[in-house]
């Protein structure tokens, strides 16, 4: 089975970085697709590890959990993210480029 390790991405319910942004993710690539039931119209599957996600500390606990399963995983990369350090006295500037005005 092929499956998925990556760092999920903070929802944008979150303004630190607590929570989902830590942990690693292992989540199986769906087999069959998903088909409208007739009656209600909800969507459905008879591929129940496509409902599995499962969480680690670290990548590497990940991946060595992939090769003891023997599933052929797919290591994604986490996005870095990179912060403009901030001022609120930079908006107070009077060197300060403002757009607009001539």
């Amino acid at each position: 089975m092929q499956v998925r390790i990556y760092r999920p991405a903070k929802t944008a319910m979150q303004s630190g970085r607590a929570g989902n942004a830590k942990d690693w993710v292992l989540e199986y690539e769906p087999v069959a697709p998903k088909q409208p039931d007739n009656l209600m119209g909800w969507l459905g599957s008879g591929d129940t590890a496509s409902q599995l996600r499962i969480r680690f500390a670290t990548r590497d606990e990940a991946v060595a959990f992939a090769r003891r399963k023997g599933l052929d995983y797919q290591v994604s990369d986490e996005n870095i993210r990179q912060q403009k350090p901030k001022n609120y006295s930079d908006n107070f500037r009077f060197d300060k480029l403002e757009f607009g005005r001539f």
